[in-house]
């Protein structure tokens, strides 16, 4: 039964260590990406965009 216990919190840590480094990575704006916004119209795939009679 401690085992299961000590496996809980050991899995719980991780998701609350990921979460945090997820939370910060945001603030800090490394999701931000503002060169390929502009650019993605450049290199649009219009195969699947285009209607097949």
């Amino acid at each position: 039964m401690s085992v299961i216990i000590i496996l809980l919190l050991a899995s719980i840590s991780v998701a609350v260590i990921f979460l945090a480094a997820f939370i910060w990575s945001v603030k800090n704006g490394q999701m931000d990406d503002d060169y390929s916004p502009p650019r993605r119209i450049l290199f649009d795939d219009h195969s699947n965009s285009q209607q097949q009679n």
